[in-house]
């Protein structure tokens, strides 16, 4: 994890910023607290913050959260060094984009994002980044302020009832009634957060339990013996030599072999293993949109993205395989829309997960592994490389390649206007795959997937199964303070952007260099698309071309000293790259093409088969010219 850098009194200014960045690396590591101490329950919750190795918290203030936020502040100052504080807090527009930070933040880094607000509206305007932490499986920790225990349940000022509404979108959630467990609570809390599938734990805790004195202990989680005895089942679950052989006869019975990565894969660190794996024995790759990075996209093997926007050849080969092998992929709608026509020339699916739930769930598998996917690929990469395995799938990677060249991607690149797909091949010229991007929700977000290149894991950050707008900039926020070092872009849209547009304020407080891109369309393009496709044009509520934002001056407003706006073709290449090459925030504003739609496509509930291939990329199988069925929703 990279420095984060942040005045005692406030937010620093963006050439202190830039000096102390280059002058302390990395930042200063904890002080552990000698156990026995005495300290207030607000102390107890900063020192094990700082046990587990957290050197970020995203938050904003209130009432029933200020004596952990004062502990935050004076723990901040005794430890830092040089100016640099070891546990800074990151100060948003509102809880929301906290909560978007610390999962841009974990997603970025792998570690544990951690989020602190106060009670009533601060915890609740968390809702929907915990629900969508929850459902792209990452790691964080909300820390809740709550009113006094004697006030829970009296509708206090502030008040909500976080237990109840959260219990139904994390993965879990501890009110803390006994100060004697505050220490143990919290650090069970990142316990469940990082382990087995991961996700979001919300921890409420009242004022007077942060107020409360007592001993700091040092050490201790809560007994959870159900929770922690489904791990050791898990990691208990081995793949031995039988079940590795069981692998490989049916690998050798297979001539047209497909891996189907999902985003299991990089949350289990395990994209070597599938890299090794795909690479010594000669399996082609598909990735669904969470999967993006598993697999090296400029690879020959690699066919980038599966499902409702996958490329053609992607699709086609999933059409094609005879053997289906799942790993760390749940056959969400987004994939497999018609499960018993998903592969349906595979004689044989195989399936890895962490998660025992996932198997079968939505497509019978013939063989499965529950446990840790990391060791497991190690297991078989060592027996299949022991054991001489040669599968000679020669003919099946001139199938892929043929498919990969006759099905590409392609948009109207003659057309007078800035076509999207333009802008982000240009972009992704420059950037060579080695960008940290993060994407609202819509178009531009699958324009970006379909366009843009992943060489390693951790560099696609979007919101998947939640598909929540305005997840884009506060996310690319949290990855900057992950990743210092990298190039961070938001791919964004208008109509998403909007929705954590005060966030913008936020990346020139901290001077991040974040780049900033608006496909702008004037409106909610993926909705408008589809309702051109379903619902014969009637543009109902989509439509933002009559609005008068002017996101240009917005950004100079908010401190951006690079902020333009694209209008003509022949201004992209140039303005592009001085764009991603200015030495700090910089906005870009592209005005593309109102009727740009994303293809291919595939209708809710319908086979590959039924893919919509658009004007530009062939199309194998013959459209009978039907007009799409309205009946499916996003």
């Amino acid at each position: 994890m990279g420095p984060v850098v942040v005045e005692l009194a406030g937010p620093l200014n963006a050439a202190d910023a830039r000096a102390m960045k280059t002058q302390v690396q990395p930042p200063p590591s904890p002080t552990k607290t000698p156990s026995g101490q005495k300290m207030s329950g607000a102390d107890v919750i900063v020192e094990v913050l700082a046990q587990e190795g957290v050197d970020t918290i995203f938050g904003y203030s209130g009432g029933a959260i200020l004596p952990t936020y004062d502990s935050v502040f004076r723990y901040n100052a005794k430890h830092a060094k040089g100016g640099i504080e070891p546990m800074p807090l990151i100060v948003p527009a509102n809880e929301q984009g906290a909560g978007f930070m610390a999962a841009g933040y974990a997603r970025a880094s792998g570690d544990v994002g951690v989020v602190m607000v106060t009670s009533g509206p601060g915890a609740t305007n968390c809702v929907t980044p915990v629900r969508d932490s929850q459902a792209d499986s990452v790691p964080m920790v909300v820390i809740c302020g709550q009113v006094a225990t004697h006030a829970i349940g009296t509708d206090a000022f502030q008040e909500a009832p976080v237990s109840a509404v959260m219990g139904t979108v994390a993965k879990h959630v501890f009110l803390v009634t006994d100060p004697e467990k505050l220490e143990e609570t919290v650090r069970t809390a990142f316990e469940i957060a990082r382990t087995g599938r991961p996700g979001p734990v919300v921890i409420d805790i009242p004022k007077d339990v942060q107020n409360w004195e007592g001993t700091f202990r040092g050490e201790g989680v809560l007994p959870i013996p159900g929770y922690r005895h489904r791990l050791e089942q898990v990691d208990g679950n081995t793949l031995d030599e039988t079940r590795c052989r069981e692998f490989f006869e049916m690998l050798a019975d297979s001539r047209r072999p497909l891996i189907y990565a999902g985003g299991g894969v990089i949350k289990a660190d395990a994209s070597d293993e599938l890299r090794a794996l795909a690479e010594t024995f000669g399996i082609p790759v598909v990735t669904t949109l969470m999967g993006l990075g598993a697999m090296d996209t400029t690879r020959p093997l690699s066919l980038h993205m599966l499902g409702m926007h996958g490329t053609a050849y992607a699709n086609y080969a999933v059409d094609d395989c005879d053997l289906l092998i799942a790993v760390g992929a749940r056959f969400d709608d987004r994939v497999a829309g018609d499960p018993p026509n998903f592969a349906p020339k595979a004689k044989r699916v195989m399936h890895f997960d962490i998660d025992p739930s996932e198997i079968h769930k939505v497509k019978r598998a013939d063989w499965h592994y529950v446990g840790r996917t990391k060791a497991a690929l190690e297991a078989l990469c060592a027996y299949g490389t022991k054991s001489g395995f040669d599968g000679a799938f020669t003919e099946w990677h001139e199938e892929i390649a043929g498919l990969k060249s006759r099905y590409a991607l392609d948009y109207d690149r003659d057309s007078s206007l800035i076509q999207p797909q333009y802008v982000l091949e240009t972009m992704n010229a420059i950037t060579g795959g080695d960008a940290i991007v993060a994407t609202g929700v819509g178009q531009h977000q699958m324009w970006a997937a379909q366009y843009c290149d992943f060489r390693e894991p951790g560099l696609w950050l979007t919101s998947g199964s939640m598909g929540t707008m305005g997840f884009g900039l506060p996310a690319a926020i949290g990855a900057q303070f992950a990743q210092p070092d990298k190039l961070v872009i938001d791919v964004d849209g208008d109509a998403s952007i909007r929705m954590n547009l005060g966030e913008l304020e936020t990346v020139t407080t901290y001077d991040l260099p974040i780049k900033v891109m608006v496909l702008n369309n004037f409106g909610d393009g993926m909705v408008m698309q589809w309702q051109r496709l379903f619902f014969k044009g009637r543009l109902s509520a989509s439509d933002k071309s009559l609005r008068k934002k002017d996101f240009v001056k917005a950004a100079e407003a908010d401190g951006f000293e690079f902020a333009k706006r694209i209008e003509r073709k022949q201004d992209v290449p140039k303005i592009v790259a001085d764009f991603l090459a200015f030495d700090g925030p910089a906005f870009l504003d592209v005005i593309i093409d109102p009727q740009a739609s994303v293809y291919p496509m595939v209708g809710p509930g319908l086979s590959y088969k039924d893919m919509i291939t658009g004007d530009f990329i062939p199309n194998r199988y013959e459209q009978d010219g039907t007009e799409p069925d309205s009946s499916g929703m996003f």
